[in-house]
């Protein structure tokens, strides 16, 4: 990947980090948490994971079919979405990656992302 395609999708990614900051405040009102893993400005491809308190969470699916549609229609680059939700486990950051000890990160540890 050349510097500018990287560029690129960082770039793609923290728009993205962004508006879910801004655009679903209900997740981390409800203690769930969310990370963008992939944003590629070339193929329109995006994987967001939620986790903490929206693993198990009865309405998790609806939030992310809101967060695929919506993402769809705000982004011009974006074409294909998928929203990961674990099904279960503890309420904590080990269930972001489907329960498999992941922690949220987000490339420079920007705060006040959930």
């Amino acid at each position: 990947m050349s510097e500018s395609d990287q560029t690129q999708t960082e770039s793609l990614r923290h728009r993205i980090e962004n508006w879910m900051v801004g655009q679903m405040p209900i997740i981390q009102m409800h203690g769930g948490e969310s990370v963008v893993r992939k944003a590629d400005p070339e193929t329109g491809e995006v994987v967001v994971e939620l986790g903490g308190a929206c693993a198990g969470c009865g309405i998790s699916n609806l939030t992310a079919e809101n967060i695929k549609s919506d993402l769809i229609m705000d982004f011009d680059h974006v074409e294909d979405v998928r929203v990961k939700v674990p099904s279960s486990g503890d309420h904590g950051n080990s269930t972001v990656e489907g329960g498999r000890g992941g922690e949220l990160q987000y490339g420079g540890g920007e705060t006040g992302h959930f």
